[in-house]
Order: structure tokens, then C-alpha cells, then sequence
């Protein structure tokens, strides 16, 4: 580990691509949701706020730090 990476902290959120269980449809949405991330396409909920770390309710695609 360098001398930079020990000063500057990596943020522990991301954003992730996530598909609707329903419909197929992917959508990128934050980790730490604050609000309901509900699916563009047919109105599921994909993400609940938990304090921390959001609950993913779709299956997780791709993360993109």
C-alpha cells in the first residue's frame, strides 16, 4: 500500500446497475439510498433505505466504484 492511498480515504459507497426482478429493466442506483428507488419501467421497488447501506431487492449487475 502507497503512502497516498494510507491519507486519502476511498469512499465506502458506489453506484450499482441492478435489473428489476419483474420486467428485466436495468437501472443504476446508489447504495446508500435515502428514498425508495422504485424500477422506471414497471413500478417495483428495487432499493429500500436502511440507515446505512440501502437494502437491493434486484439482482446486482455491475458496481461501479
Amino acid at each position: 500500500m502507497s503512502e497516498w492511498e494510507k491519507l486519502i480515504p476511498r469512499p465506502k459507497s458506489s453506484f450499482l446497475k441492478v435489473k428489476c426482478p419483474n420486467c428485466g429493466n436495468e437501472q443504476i442506483i446508489f447504495s446508500h439510498a435515502v428514498n425508495k428507488v422504485k424500477c422506471t419501467v414497471c413500478g417495483t421497488v428495487l432499493a429500500e433505505p436502511s440507515g446505512g447501506k440501502a437494502i437491493i431487492k434486484g439482482e446486482i449487475i455491475a458496481v461501479f466504484e
